[in-house]
């Protein structure tokens, strides 16, 4: 007779101890050897994740406890990454939404939750962090049933059970107060309130593919949850979707279950269990594997719609090709769609020309990850500004509306009410967390374009930015761009530090001495309005006359170095991002200065 089985998702905001609390539960079960080196944060495999410290693919991970196997999936806590947490919640039958004791819930938190209740799924909390100083479980726990009931939770949904305690350390409790060694009373509430999943080993198959990936020895990978039935290894199943009439046949060629961290080989997977199946090139996310004679697919897996889009196209700049290993717009389409195939909330298509196409997606980080990501497997390109996706509904168009939390001290609410105020944002909700100040707007997408860098200079580095899509709503009206021009270099050489010294009064520099630059390479921020072109080539012109001064002593501002991110914010319309493996470059995407000059009569002409 088959193990029990239960199926959970652990979901949470960002940084609220998610991954953490996996590594606590492997040790716990004995899932690591004693004497095993493991890293922290082991589900964490990605390099982008353990840098950023978040969690951007949805993994799938099993333990064995008392007998029961416990199937769990770690998804994103950023609302960017939702469209993980929406394919990977029909794999689970409950979720543990694990809250922090001091932040409470924040906008993912609501994102994810009003997820897993239109999945008809049941809840269980772990207030994690109580060990924490400023720890307030109390409090949190009434703002967790708040949150339940604005969710529209039902009866069932609302009396969920509660635990305390701390993933780092790796303990739990039922009630603040007692005294607990280890996380017991965690693994007692899963097993106890988590519905076993419909065990029907005698009817026909049906598997549904939820998450994609690819292997260059085993080819596509496929991982989902056996409905019921049995997946057999060699078995010969049909792939079919509610959407196609065509079911081709297929067959397994290898089937594995998680154990751990790992993956491992078995002949059959039974119904309710979590199975990984390759080799089969056909399937795609949302697809069922049926058994041939009973074909009747799941219902395809409902996405909510990207609410960005950014254009990539191939590199133009003198400097094209010369960093990158990829540069080609086939080599660059070609990694877009297989982009798109493992990720079904990014989306692609084409623009008016053969060399640029649109990507669009659920933010500027999920934009931002896949950029990174190609950058580092050798591929140059340019990317253009993030710009909203506009929606026809009713007759009027209307833009993405989101719910902005911002956590700051005191002292600087009112510069960040007052900035938010004017990028169109509507504050909802403000209170008192701590020794923090929680501010709550309900702002347009486009207001949060480039608003986290001005965030943080107006807070002094403080301020913690969190949201998530909120609703479509009509145009909030204009939102002011950036105030400053840029410095334009407009030659080709090597940046001098004469030069740079020569003309810091202009403004901030991007650049410092010795950097390569090319005519219409943006190498610096203007201190007034307008674009400056500059000459940073210029040397010292060598006489034989000696200098009452000496030449070195040139004391420059140190440059203003952007992450990805910043620089996707700061960009405008009329500018490019050169991303390639070793740099990150702004430039403008007319380079030749008449030309430009040009197309802006035209414009001004046209208006």
């Amino acid at each position: 007779m088959p193990s029990p089985k239960k199926n959970i998702a652990i979901v949470a905001h960002v940084d609220h101890g998610k991954t953490t609390l996996v590594d606590a539960m492997f040790r716990f079960a004995g899932t690591f050897r004693e004497n095993q080196q493991v890293q922290e944060r082991a589900l964490d495999s990605d390099a982008q994740e353990r840098e950023r410290g978040i969690t951007i693919l949805a993994k799938t991970t099993a333990i064995e406890w008392h007998g029961t196997r416990i199937n769990i999936v770690d998804t994103p806590g950023h609302a960017d990454f939702g469209g993980q947490v929406e394919r990977t919640l029909s794999m689970a039958d409950a979720v543990l939404l694990l809250v922090d004791a001091f932040e409470g819930p924040m906008p993912q938190t609501r994102f994810v939750l009003r997820k897993a209740f239109e999945h008809g799924l049941l809840a269980l909390v772990m207030i994690n962090k109580v060990d924490r100083p400023e720890a307030r479980p109390s409090e949190v726990l009434d703002e967790i049933f708040d949150l339940f009931v604005e969710l529209g939770a039902n009866d069932e949904q609302l009396d969920f059970p509660v635990c305390y305690g701390s993933g780092r350390d790796g303990w739990a409790v039922r009630e603040i107060g007692e005294e607990s060694a280890d996380l017991t009373p965690l693994f007692e509430m899963i097993l106890d309130c988590v519905p076993s999943p419909e065990l029907d080993a005698q009817a026909p198959l049906r598997f549904q593919a939820v998450t994609l990936d690819h292997d260059d020895f085993l080819g596509r990978i496929a991982v989902g949850r056996v409905d019921r039935g049995v997946l057999r290894r060699d078995g010969r199943y049909a792939v079919a979707h509610p959407d196609r009439t065509k079911s081709p046949l297929v067959a397994v060629k290898n089937l594995f279950r998680y154990e751990g961290l790992d993956r491992v080989p078995a002949e059959e997977v039974g119904p309710g269990d979590i199975a990984v199946v390759t080799g089969i090139d056909e399937i795609g996310i949302g697809d069922t594997l049926c058994h041939p004679e009973k074909i009747d697919p799941l219902p395809s897996i409902a996405i909510d719609e990207p609410t960005i889009s950014m254009e990539f196209c191939v590199n133009t700049s003198p400097f094209a090709g010369t960093e990158g290993k990829f540069v080609t717009s086939r080599q660059i389409l070609a990694r877009l769609e297989r982009a798109a195939l493992r990720d079904v909330a990014l989306q692609l298509s084409p623009t008016d020309s053969a060399d640029s196409f649109e990507v669009k997606g659920r933010g500027v980080m999920h934009l931002s990850v896949l950029i990174e990501n190609m950058r580092r497997e050798g591929y140059e390109f340019a990317v253009g500004k993030p710009r909203v996706i506009l929606k026809d509904m009713g007759g009027r168009l209307c833009e993405p509306y989101e719910r902005a939390t911002i956590e700051v001290p005191g002292e600087s609410a009112g510069r960040i009410i007052e900035y938010l105020g004017r990028r169109r944002g509507e504050m909802t909700h403000m209170d008192a967390v701590g020794s923090l100040t929680r501010v709550e707007f309900l702002i347009p997408s486009r207001g949060l374009i480039g608003a986290r860098t001005a965030l943080l200079t107006l807070s002094q580095g403080e301020a913690v930015l969190s949201h998530v899509f909120e609703r479509w709503g009509h145009d909030g009206g204009p939102i002011p761009r950036r105030t400053n021009g840029v410095l334009i270099s407009d030659r080709q050489g090597d940046a001098v530090a004469y030069a740079l010294d020569g003309l810091q009064d202009r403004g901030c520099f991007f650049i410092g001495p010795g950097v390569p630059v090319y005519a219409g390479m943006i190498v610096g921020e203007n201190n007034r309005t307008g674009d400056l072109e500059v000459n940073v080539c210029r040397a010292k012109k060598l006489t034989n006359m000696r200098a009452a001064g000496r030449d070195d002593n040139v004391k420059l501002a140190p440059p203003r170095h952007m992450s990805l991110e910043e620089c996707l914010e700061y960009v405008e319309d009329d500018e490019l991002l050169e991303v390639t493996p070793k740099n990150l470059r702004l430039r403008k995407r007319i380079l030749d200065e008449l030309a430009r000059k040009r197309a802006r009569r035209r414009e001004t002409s046209a208006q």
